[in-house]
């Protein structure tokens, strides 16, 4: 909605009429009835006019004039009338309704008027209306200019709200993502092998079912997490970081996955740390499920600029991988610190590399 929608045009009619009412009822000089009945008439038929159509600035000028014309028909061309404060009103409308260089123009146009006047009936009045136009203009230029600035404020505001709930609710999709897409896979590798050892080793297949079970409930406790975070709920589960990683590579290698690890990370924020804990996770869970059975190597290096997450496979993809949301989300989280990642065939594997600032 533009400022011009929004004016308040029949509060400068109904000013227009007022005015030039009362310079009717108090004119400056003898003026003949005829004369009044017609600036009024004139008068009232531009502010009924601005009340019911949109007014451009041609609209304006041509008000402008005829007021001009009808206040100086009331008063004999004399500044002591009330008319002129129609011109005013107008003017000032024009300023805070229409593009600055028409309201300037037309600011312009009717201190050409007011000067003109002053030099054919010679009185320091006209100065004072000129002040007053040039005042009210001003003041409705900037009055026009808060109101815009007010509405970007506004409309800004808005969309930085939405912006926001965008982004959280994309962080708890990856979170979600990340947390059920290990726990699920983890625990399948786990179900597998107990079905397996079922009849010949009763004792590992009773592990393997308790790991899977240990499992799912850590998963679920994490999508409670962020189911809570969705309810605006503070976090009691203090969230993994570089620390959990350890544990996260044994979470697999009792599943069954063959993994390497070189960690040669110092300190790292907390930031910094649940990032390279869900892309490790993330990678594994893929590697785990597109190709199974295969090595991994992962290597957590750290230089003088950034940190970088290596994880490998010499195998390719059993099946093939799309961009989804798994490769879309550690994507994110790399670039959500100022990082980057890369994922696709490398030699005869697989290979995801992250690199973060430090």
């Amino acid at each position: 909605m533009t400022v011009i929608e929004r004016s308040p045009r029949w509060v400068a009619s109904i000013s227009v009429t007022v005015f030039a009412l009362a310079g009717t009822v108090f004119p400056f000089g003898p003026t003949p009835t005829w004369a009044r009945i017609a600036a009024v008439g004139v008068t009232a038929a531009i502010a009924v006019a601005l009340a019911r159509n949109r007014t451009s600035g041609r609209n304006l000028l041509a008000g402008l004039l005829l007021i001009a014309a009808a206040s100086a028909v009331i008063g004999y061309g004399g500044s002591a009338t009330f008319s002129w404060f129609s011109m005013c009103i107008l003017a000032g409308w024009a300023a805070y309704a229409l593009p600055e260089r028409v309201a300037f123009g037309l600011a312009g146009v009717l201190c050409l008027i007011l000067g003109g006047q002053w030099l054919l009936v010679p009185d320091t009045g006209w100065a004072a209306w000129i002040a007053g136009t040039l005042f009210t203009s001003y003041a409705c230029v900037q009055s026009r200019r808060q109101d815009q600035l007010m509405q970007q404020l506004k409309q800004t505001q808005a969309e930085l709200v939405v912006r926001t709930a965008a982004e959280e609710r994309a962080r708890i999709a990856r979170e979600m993502h990340d947390v059920i897409g290990h726990a699920l896979t983890v625990s399948t590798l786990h179900i597998s092998s107990a079905r397996l050892a079922l009849e010949e080793d009763p004792a590992e297949a009773e592990k393997s079912l308790a790991e899977a079970e240990r499992l799912t409930q850590a998963g679920l406790a994490e999508v409670r997490a962020a189911v809570g975070l969705l309810k605006g709920q503070s976090i009691q589960t203090p969230l993994p970081g570089l620390a959990d990683v350890p544990e996260l590579i044994e979470s697999f290698r009792r599943a069954g996955s063959e993994i390497s690890l070189r960690n040669e990370l110092g300190e790292l924020t907390a930031t910094q740390g649940l990032t390279i804990y869900r892309i490790l996770q993330e990678a594994l869970t893929n590697a785990t499920r597109h190709a199974p059975g295969a090595p991994v190597t992962v290597e957590l290096t750290q230089n003088a600029i950034s940190t970088q997450l290596v994880v490998g496979t010499p195998a390719r993809p059993s099946s093939p991988i799309r961009s989804g949301s798994g490769l879309t989300g550690m994507r994110e989280r790399a670039e959500a610190v100022g990082g980057a990642l890369s994922a696709g065939p490398h030699q005869d594997g697989w290979r995801v590399e992250a690199v973060l600032p430090r």
